[in-house]
């Protein structure tokens, strides 16, 4: 009789456990049953190729901070819709688009990623194809020139600033002038040139330098005939009305990420810099800006563009 009262009381304790652990099993594996956490990407190239890059921080700061972070792919154009209608926690964009939210919606410059020979910084550069002739901004007038997107910093304002600088007027003195379509744009910029489609390009350093690395053109295949200054290129930043000790928690959590550091992404075990691209991240400072805020006042382009 003890014997059977025991294993009745046994059986209802396992029972009561498994419903318990059920309930609770978000809790067991660390991810907070809270709203989640959505962290704008920036489309690099293609979405295939951005959701594949970026994927990996997301479940990283999912793992580590104990909320659900879900990733929102979207183009350049979109992020402003996307901070007017709150459908962004976080986000990481280039440094035009970084300036355009902090502006018109509080955004908060946190973090910049470290890539390439500049670190946190990167440069635009004008190029040519070797043995064109042109080797000056004085010999580009009358050419062609083909820009980047126009929302990029080191793809067109860059390049267009240096080029009012030096007493150079794009819509006047070229003979035409075309932003690419479509994905892979800088790559674009740096094959219509070296296929002499257009006389000269705006070119990322750092794009031109991966396409040289990866063997796909020389070095010594171009002139580069002017280069910007060096400043911040894709930022990371936080919008009004986050948690501000989720938002250290996230930031210190960049500044610390490790090259080694991996983690699990549709079973795969991944490093999470490497698949970035990146090197790592530093803290923003938001005077560092200040020379593109002064470069999209030049070149009358948004957030401070003068109808």
């Amino acid at each position: 009789m003890r014997l059977k009262l025991a294993l009745f009381l046994l059986t209802i304790l396992v029972a009561a456990l498994v419903v318990w652990g059920c309930k609770n099993s978000d809790k067991q594996v660390g991810v907070s049953n809270e709203k989640p956490v959505r962290i704008g990407f920036m489309i690099c190239d293609s979405r295939e190729q951005s959701k594949a890059r970026f994927a990996p921080l997301t479940a990283y700061l999912s793992e580590k901070t104990g909320r659900k972070f879900e990733m929102v792919l979207a183009n350049t154009f979109e992020f402003e819709d996307l901070a007017r209608e709150n459908k962004v926690d976080f986000v990481h964009v280039n440094s035009i688009i970084a300036i355009m939210l902090n502006k018109n919606f509080g955004m908060k410059l946190l973090a910049v990623d470290v890539r390439g020979r500049n670190g946190y910084k990167a440069t635009g550069t004008i190029i040519s194809r070797k043995g064109s002739g042109i080797k000056t901004i004085a010999d580009m007038k009358g050419k062609s020139m083909i820009f980047g997107p126009a929302l990029a910093p080191f793809g067109y304002m860059a390049q267009y600033a240096l080029l009012l600088k030096n007493g150079f007027d794009p819509e006047t003195d070229f003979s035409y002038y075309a932003i690419p379509t479509g994905s892979a744009k800088h790559e674009k910029v740096i094959y219509g040139v070296y296929f002499g489609k257009y006389d000269v390009g705006a070119a990322p350093r750092i794009d031109l330098d991966k396409m040289i690395q990866e063997h796909k053109v020389r070095k010594t295949d171009f002139n580069i005939i002017a280069e910007s200054i060096p400043m911040p290129y894709c930022t990371i930043g936080v919008m009004p009305g986050v948690d501000p000790a989720l938002s250290q928690q996230v930031l210190d959590l960049l500044l610390n990420l490790k090259k080694d550091e991996t983690v699990l992404v549709d079973g795969e075990v991944l490093k999470v810099l490497k698949r970035m691209w990146v090197d790592g991240f530093v803290k923003a400072v938001d005077k560092e800006y200040d020379p593109i805020r002064e470069r999209l006042k030049l070149c009358n382009m948004a957030p401070y563009r003068k109808d």
